[in-house]
């Protein structure tokens, strides 16, 4: 009957209005369709819901593959659908209340207007969902891979301690310098790794113009093919196919892009030199655009990569590290008052080493009370291995490079330096003199020995397991280095705790012992060190048929009882010096397996016992500033034919001339004695003599390996040409004390003086109690002259006599002496007046120290003398405030240098 009437009213419409038909039919369509356009909607919806869920299954599961990300009109598409789920929604909440309005069966409503508007909505939206849900069935495919990001962020700890500076240094070299290859080297656990990860993150918010930066873990052993596939990964060469390709192959197809693109190669952990070109990596060129860096525990290995700049991870500082150990306790931890200043104690135990102080730090982190914190303190000190994490987590690390030296003899030389105490300065001579003695070095060449020995320390030093002081000399002017006592702990550990022979080392160094072990302590010890202690008296007599290294040096040692030594013989090193003996134990003479013999500074003794003729193994022998000693068995020396290294600088300088057998050590019969030695390859010599000295100087032999000359009280009167001792081409130290007026010092041959050879490894000249002395104008000659040391001369006018210079040649004129000087000590020299007569830039000098030299009224010092570092000048407030300056600006300069002499 409805239909009838519809139809009915249309027809009349139809014949009433014809021109406003399909639009009145529109409208009333809208209206008369509303309800079921509801419900279709609501069908269709449902189904558009259940088409997205079924996309959205698809992606998430092909999003889980590597690189796979969906396509975005996969995601235009479900966020459209999002959209109309929302606009859908809040129609169909308000179509309940359009179709009350409906009337007439529905084909008419009581508003025509608001029920057309919406039935229009509700059609338009029907026809969108039936839209979308069709769209949803054409997605063949969902997602797809996409390029790599141009660098990935690497998770890490938001607060970097202590490594801001060298950031800075490495980012200006990255983004500023042109270097194209950077280095940065040191020991496991110090914070290369995390300094990487540092710049790879600064990246990912400043690209810096670069294409791409690319991470690449080496390790121990590189494997080509995996660094291949994460640089591949990272600049899209990461297919299936391609992996299968040969390492050349792939090598082209890297080179190919790479060359193309602005890049940043970070390479962590590299043990050896990688050939980059065989992976495929351009090598950046003179005015690089690309950059590689990597970290190394090798200094080696920055040198064979060939970097432009190499950077070095120190330890931290104990203000740095306290913050890095303080970052992992809890607040609560440090409000009990006293453990503050006790987990400060236990910060510096771990040696500004980053991956002690976290490992300890974390140990510790819930410790409320102090005595853990003392107990702490106490095993870090002396049984670090012990501590929770260090054995496990700590020394493991460490261990890798000490595995990875070139071979055991070289372990061997750096197990050999954990005998002395934390942080001790090992004078490099006397560490290759032990190493011989012990036979460590191959010592069949005579020549090539100590070049071995210095070849070793500089393996060492690049594998950051010793430490070179490069500022630092001992006072015979040799280099130093040292072991941090974190790699010493750890070497420790290995000796004793790790290697098959447990017990190997007994070493209390430096521990405040007033006496010796008990003895039974010393059965089956192959090294023994209790240097640097307070013990007096060696009374017991251990048996120690292993022992092949014994250090006592530094000690207060008075006694040593006779048959000490009875029962070692095994025993090749000895190390008796700094100690108070008056004599050597009769006992001595069992060592005849000893091949190092080191008595120097016991400043008592006052001969040497007969029986050292026994030790006829002995390579080195050490007497040096046995002050008093003044009698030498005879032919005792001659009769130590094995000798290497034989040293008597400073022996017998307080024996008082004409006394009974002063006149033996004038020199002459042991200079004699020593030219029979046919291995002899270094020599240090008292001489009392001119006699002894020439004798000394018409051997060719003892031209070629005397290192260091104290010339004591030449009182005949001579005239000496200092030209004589350019044949000396390794002297290193000459000392010149109590010649007395009759002596006259001359230049001598200019010609012979001024060859390159001559002279170039003198670098300390003392002069003491001298009247033969005006001036040194000859030291102009020095080219490396480090330490210069003039006391109690009381005729010395000048210390350079600019005139002298003109005479001897023109050309000297122009000269700037002192450019490697260092340490100027000027002490009780009355009428010196002047130390040269213009201004000299020092670019070296670190101190000037001058005691009652009242005449001394200038410094050859100007304003731009201190431009590299400041200078210490040291010397007594009344002739401070009298001295004149070359002008305002130099006072100025020099006024914050002064220090009152102690």
């Amino acid at each position: 009957m409805g239909n009838v009437f519809s139809e009915l009213i249309s027809a009349t419409c139809r014949a009433i209005f014809p021109p406003c038909l399909d639009c009145i039919s529109k409208k009333v369509a809208y209206i008369r369709e509303l309800e079921d356009n509801v419900n279709s909607l609501q069908t269709e919806l449902q189904k558009l819901v259940e088409a997205k869920a079924d996309v959205k299954r698809r992606v998430d599961i092909a999003e889980q593959r590597p690189q796979m990300k969906r396509l975005s009109q996969v995601q235009g598409w479900l966020s459209r659908v999002e959209a109309e789920e929302t606009e859908v929604g809040e129609l169909l909440r308000d179509s309940s209340q359009e179709i009350e309005k409906l009337c007439l069966g529905g084909y008419c409503s009581k508003n025509f207007k608001s029920s057309y508007e919406f039935g229009k909505k509700v059609a338009n939206k029907l026809q969108d969902v039936v839209k979308l849900k069709d769209e949803g069935r054409d997605f063949e495919v969902v997602a797809g891979k996409v390029p790599e990001p141009p660098t990935d962020l690497i998770p890490m700890q938001q607060t970097i301690v202590g490594l801001q500076s060298i950031f800075d240094k490495v980012w200006k070299c990255l983004v500023e310098e042109e270097v194209g290859i950077i280095g940065i080297y040191g020991t496991g656990g110090v914070g290369k790794t995390t300094l990487l990860k540092q710049i790879n993150n600064k990246f990912c918010n400043e690209l810096q113009g670069f294409d791409v930066v690319i991470w690449v873990v080496v390790s121990t052993v590189p494997n080509f093919e995996k660094i291949q596939e994460d640089i591949g990964k990272k600049i899209g060469l990461n297919d299936e196919s391609w992996k299968k390709r040969s390492l050349q192959e792939k090598a082209g197809d890297i080179f190919k892009i790479l060359s193309s693109k602005k890049f940043v190669l970070l390479l962590d952990d590299i043990w050896k030199w990688i050939d980059l070109t065989e992976v495929g990596v351009p090598i950046p060129n003179s005015k690089p655009v690309s950059k590689v860096v990597f970290t190394t525990r090798f200094f080696e290995v920055c040198g064979s990569m060939n970097t432009n700049k190499d950077f070095k991870m120190e330890y931290l500082t104990d203000e740095e590290a306290w913050k890095l150990f303080e970052k992992n306790l809890k607040s609560e931890v440090l409000e009990h008052p006293d453990i503050p200043q006790l987990a400060k104690v236990v910060a510096k135990e771990c040696g500004g080493l980053p991956l002690a102080l976290v490992t300890v730090s974390r140990a510790m982190s819930c410790k409320k009370i102090p005595q853990e914190w003392r107990y702490a303190a106490n095993l870090l000190r002396n049984s670090a291995s012990e501590f929770a994490g260090m054995g496990t987590e700590v020394y493991p690390v460490l261990k890798f490079s000490y595995d990875s030296l070139p071979s055991d003899k070289i372990r061997s030389c750096l197990v050999y330096c954990s005998l002395y105490p934390e942080d001790f300065l090992i004078n490099e001579q006397q560490l290759i003199e032990c190493w011989i003695g012990e036979g460590f070095l191959d010592d069949s060449s005579r020549g090539d020995v100590y070049d071995q020995g210095y070849y070793i320390i500089g393996i060492l030093v690049d594998a950051c397991l010793l430490e070179e002081e490069k500022d630092i000399e001992d006072p015979r002017g040799d280099y130093v280095v040292k072991l941090h006592y974190v790699i010493r702990d750890m070497v420790l550990w290995i000796v004793n705790d790790i290697e098959k022979e447990k017990g190997n080392y007994l070493v209390e160094a430096s521990t405040g012992l007033t006496e010796a072990p008990e003895i039974g302590k010393w059965v089956g010890v192959r090294k023994i060190s209790l240097m640097g202690n307070k013990i007096k008296i060696m009374s017991q007599t251990p048996t120690c048929p292993d022992l092949q290294t014994l250090f006592l040096d530094q000690n207060e040692l008075s006694i040593v009882c006779d048959d000490f030594f009875n029962f070692m013989p095994s025993l090749k090193v000895l190390n008796l010096s700094h100690n108070r003996l008056c004599k050597l134990p009769v006992g001595v003479s069992k060592l005849v397996s000893l091949q190092y013999l080191d008595l120097s500074y016991n400043l008592t003794i006052q001969e040497l016992s007969v029986e050292l003729k026994a030790l006829t193994n002995l390579k080195c022998l050490s007497l040096e500033y046995m002050i008093r000693l003044k009698t030498i068995p005879c032919q005792l020396m001659s009769n130590l034919q094995r000798l290497h290294t034989l040293r008597m600088y400073g022996c017998g300088t307080s024996v008082e001339d004409g006394t009974e057998d002063s006149d033996l050590f004038d020199g002459e019969i042991l200079v004699e004695e020593c030219d029979c030695l046919e291995y002899l390859n270094v020599l240090s010599l008292t001489l009392g003599s001119y006699n002894a000295l020439q004798r000394l100087l018409s051997s060719v032999k003892l031209q070629s390996c005397t290192q260091s000359l104290f010339l004591k009280g030449f009182h005949e009167p001579m005239s000496f040409n200092i030209s004589a001792l350019a044949t000396l081409k390794h002297l290193c130290v000459l000392e010149i004390h109590e010649w007395k007026g009759s002596t006259i010092v001359n230049v001598g041959d200019v010609q012979k003086i001024r060859e390159p050879s001559s002279f170039y490894s003198l670098h300390d000249i003392k002069i003491s109690n001298c009247n033969s002395f005006r001036d040194l104008t000859w030291i102009v000659f020095i080219p490396n002259l480090k330490f210069l040391f003039i006391v109690r001369c009381a005729v010395m006018e000048e210390i350079i006599n600019v005139e002298k210079l003109g005479e001897v040649s023109e050309m000297m004129l122009d000269l700037f002496p002192f450019q490697k000087l260092r340490f100027l000590t000027l002490w009780n020299l009355d009428n010196l007046k002047s130390i040269f007569g213009k201004a000299l830039p020092f670019p070296n000098l670190r101190e000037i120290s001058v005691l009652l030299c009242p005449k001394l009224k200038k410094l050859p010092l100007d304003s731009n003398s201190a431009k590299e570092h400041k200078i210490v000048i040291e010397g007594q407030e009344e002739w401070w405030k009298e001295l004149q300056w070359e002008d305002e600006a130099t006072l100025n300069a020099f006024l914050p240098c002064f220090r009152s002499h102690r």
